[in-house]
């Protein structure tokens, strides 16, 4: 079951006939945009050859040619369809006019302008995944363009350096290709997504989270500098200290302000192995307080956890993860987790390289897939709590949630330093320690009421952001209102609003987050 949305499309929905229109051509013939009729106009119809002009067809009007590319501009069905869902699969009525694959940063920057010529919405569309499954991982429309322009990442996907302390990639580029390259020169990105093969470019538009987030932060908070196409067509660098503004818009601005093309990035000497400590516990407060003393010590690289539901499927119980990297001689393992109130008769110590711990979750998406899961929509809710209320709030959805809200998914719960998340609009609870909140549905094949569980994000948000929370950019929480947006961003709003009038003056890109009016 998929359900239509529209609370969060700020855009127009293309009519049968010129979505029919965009299909029936194709990239060979495509010369430019009949903003009359707002159609593709072909070599044929116009009757003007490749110069484009004015007059001919679609019933005449002006048509704007299309720039030279290094790549290409996609428009038959074909190409269309793939970029007309995502990955969360609850959205309808998102196929795009266009799809650009870049050849080149100068074809970003001509088709922004194009798109602004011709007041046509444009984003970026990350192209996630393996193989040939690949799809935007936005989870709610956040990255559609009905009746615009898609741009496929993957058309700049190259790592073009690795240095002793920074790398150099393009925005299309996945962790796990930067990660590869990084290793193989004994470096690492220090903060990295759980799923590695997320596009580093849409990445940091929402932030970034993994199991390093205690110490290192957010995959924002690791960025040195930005290449940006902005949504008035200029391509500009930015950084903490060059367009400081644009640089802070960008990172968990949601495509507001500009296409990331190019990102430096801080890399670190990689250790070689990691013991990783699952430790279970099946208090709720025991699990809390044991995290934060875990998280106070600092003795992890990586510190996780998650919420399971006991064998008997009556209720929940917690897990802490906790990994110890090293290279050469493997830590003593007591000491590390001494203390602890974990069921320890119950825990599992592994002790595995680096990479294949990085790794770890391929082996689960491929159960997934062959599982059916993996095309299911996903209404994912995405929450940072206030450490002082984490308790009360996973009462209230210990109480809700049942092992159907997770079908074949998960829900990761763990705390870290809020000091840690550096960029302004990665907004945080204000409290020194907050906790993820990460319910990662996947519903089972079939599951007839997806609407109820979107319904149920909609109360868990509510009651969550009364208790002081704030949430991810991922997710999907019907009914996002600008006001409500400006309320997530609190004294940040403004910068944002700002920040999109002077790099977006014509609001082209990134339509579907909704955040303004």
């Amino acid at each position: 079951m998929t359900n239509g949305r529209t609370d969060q499309m700020n855009t127009h929905t293309p009519s049968r006939r010129r979505v029919l229109g965009a299909i029936g051509a194709t990239a060979a013939t495509v010369v430019g945009w009949n903003a009359a009729t707002q159609t593709w106009a072909t070599a044929a119809e116009s009757g003007r050859g490749h110069g484009g002009g004015h007059g001919g067809g679609h019933g005449g009007g002006h048509v704007t040619p299309v720039p030279p590319l290094d790549g290409t501009l996609k428009t038959s069905g074909a190409d269309l369809a793939p970029f007309s869902k995502d990955f969360g699969n609850l959205v309808t009525n998102t196929v795009p006019w266009a799809v650009l694959v870049p050849g080149s940063v100068n074809d970003v920057v001509k088709m922004v302008d194009f798109a602004r010529t011709n007041d046509l919405k444009i984003a970026a569309n990350g192209r996630s995944g393996t193989g040939d499954d690949l799809e935007s991982h936005s989870n709610y429309g956040q990255a559609a363009v009905p009746g615009g322009i898609s741009i496929d990442s993957r058309g700049l996907s190259k790592v073009v350096s690795v240095g002793s302390t920074t790398a150099v990639v393009e925005a299309g580029a996945t962790w796990a290709q930067l990660t590869d390259a990084a290793m193989a020169k004994g470096r690492t990105p220090p903060a990295m997504p759980d799923y590695m093969h997320l596009s580093v470019g849409g990445t940091l538009s929402v932030g970034g989270i993994g199991g390093t987030v205690g110490k290192y932060g957010l995959a924002v908070d690791t960025i040195e500098s930005l290449d940006i196409v902005t949504g008035a067509g200029q391509l500009l660098t930015a950084s903490a200290t060059v367009r400081p503004d644009l640089f802070n818009a960008a990172l968990v601005g949601g495509g507001q302000v500009g296409i990331i093309v190019r990102v430096t990035i801080k890399i670190v000497p990689v250790k070689e192995r990691i013991v990783v400590f699952s430790l279970v516990y099946d208090d709720a407060a025991a699990y809390l307080a044991d995290a934060e003393k875990v998280l106070a010590g600092g003795r992890f690289e990586v510190q996780a956890g998650e919420m399971l539901r006991t064998a008997d499927d009556s209720g929940w119980r917690f897990k802490l993860e906790l990994g110890a990297v090293y290279t050469g001689t493997a830590p003593a393992r007591e000491p590390l987790i001494a203390g602890l109130r974990d069921v320890r008769a119950e825990a599992v110590i592994d002790d595995m390289t680096f990479r294949d711990y990085i790794f770890r979750f391929d082996a689960y998406v491929d159960y997934l897939k062959e599982a059916g899961y993996w095309d299911q929509p996903k209404p994912w809710l995405s929450l940072f709590l206030p450490a002082s209320k984490a308790k009360r709030f996973l009462d209230i959805a210990q109480a809700e949630l049942t092992s159907n809200d997770l079908g074949g998914g998960f829900l990761l719960t763990y705390p870290y330093r809020t000091s840690k998340l550096k960029r302004p609009l990665a907004v945080q609870p204000n409290e020194p320690v907050a906790y993820l909140f990460d319910l990662l549905r996947f519903p089972h094949p079939g599951e007839p009421d997806i609407q109820g569980m979107l319904e149920q994000n909609r109360r868990l948000y509510d009651k969550a952001v009364a208790l002081g929370a704030k949430r991810y950019l991922v997710g999907a929480v019907p009914g996002m209102t600008p006001a409500e947006w400006k309320r997530h961003f609190g004294n940040r709003y403004s910068g944002l609003r700002d920040a999109k009038r002077r790099y977006d003056p014509a609001g082209v890109l990134t339509p579907g987050q909704g955040f303004f009016d």
